[in-house]
């Protein structure tokens, strides 16, 4: 069940089977809102260089920590 649209709604062009779509449409936001074509799997960007060290670095002070306090604790 759909809502009715509003006054100020813009109608939306769908395209058929047979006619083309692009990879780029526009969201209700009026910004660009990247839909890949049926069948092209979704992914996620790569997390950056300065991301994923962070990550490894927090990884590595936890497992100091877990090794420190059993040594401290012992």
């Amino acid at each position: 069940m759909s809502t009715p649209p509003a006054d100020g709604d813009e109608p939306r062009h769908v395209p058929s089977s047979g006619e083309p779509c692009s990879a780029v449409s526009v969201s209700p936001s009026g910004g660009p809102d990247h839909v890949p074509p049926p069948g092209e799997p979704r992914y996620e960007p790569p997390p950056g260089p300065g991301r994923l060290a962070l990550w490894i670095l927090l990884f590595a002070a936890a497992a100091l920590a877990v090794v420190l306090g059993g040594i401290y604790f012992t």
